[in-house]
């Protein structure tokens, strides 16, 4: 059983997390690290991860921008793999999490959910062929009203994954407010929405002449991200030095 420590154990995701490993068994959580208490786990938790001296094969991380960068020193100076769930990432953060995955393993993604990631792959081959039949192109996604980052992770990631299909010919427009002209043809349009309790849905629309193909996910419980989580801990545990993703856990690499 592979071992791991839950970095942002009391939060939403930490506590699913929590349930879904002791549930499935494959994944035993030895320890946690969270800023917070009051919750009750059935493991040792520390409120800095400095302090944290459990051994395990991974950390599962799931707290906040602004505590990454802690966290990739913790991995790189202790060798152990980490899978880094946190969105929101600076360019900076993001320069650090390439450096430190030439020390120790490190599994990134925007988005946990196996089927966003399949969705992903989908874009990539399914862009060339709408884009050059005309078609135009937009995102929207949707998240609930405590969501602080917009446009979600996911969204650019699914943009990202358009604009590899396109060899990366599109701009990304996110305000449209102040321009008055007709749309361009090389940008994709991402929207945000916040409200409620939404989990996480997100479209790509490819509107042409005449028809419109949209490619869809909704996510109606966070234990989708908890699965897909987990099963990113199973397969990165043991895996050497490098910069992973779900992709990477999809095709068992």
């Amino acid at each position: 059983m592979v071992k791991a420590i839950m970095h942002g154990c009391n939060g939403k995701m930490g506590q699913m997390i929590t349930k879904l490993a002791q549930e499935t068994q494959t994944v035993e959580i030895v320890a946690g690290v969270d800023v917070t208490d009051g919750i009750s786990n059935p493991y040792p938790v520390f409120g800095r991860l400095e302090d944290c001296t459990a051994e395990a094969d991974v950390i599962i991380d799931f707290a906040s921008a602004k505590a990454a960068d802690a966290l990739l020193d913790y991995c790189a100076d202790r060798k152990i793999p980490c899978v880094l769930c946190t969105t929101g990432l600076s360019e900076e953060q993001l320069a650090h999490v390439r450096e430190v995955s030439e020390q120790v393993a490190v599994l990134r993604s925007a988005n946990m959910s196996m089927g966003i990631n399949l969705l992903f792959k989908l874009l990539k081959e399914a862009a060339p062929v709408l884009a050059d039949a005309g078609f135009d192109i937009e995102i929207v996604e949707k998240h609930h009203n405590q969501k602080v980052d917009a446009p979600s992770g996911t969204a650019l990631a699914l943009a990202d994954a358009v604009n590899e299909g396109m060899e990366e010919k599109y701009a990304y427009v996110y305000d449209r407010s102040t321009r008055r002209e007709k749309r361009p043809k090389q940008e994709i349009g991402i929207s945000a929405v916040r409200g409620g309790t939404i989990v996480g849905d997100h479209d790509v629309i490819f509107a042409g002449t005449d028809e419109v193909i949209t490619f869809s996910h909704t996510a109606y419980s966070r234990a989708v991200f908890a699965k897909g989580a987990l099963q990113a801990a199973l397969f990165l545990a043991g895996k050497p030095a490098g910069l992973y993703s779900m992709s990477d856990v999809i095709e068992g690499g």
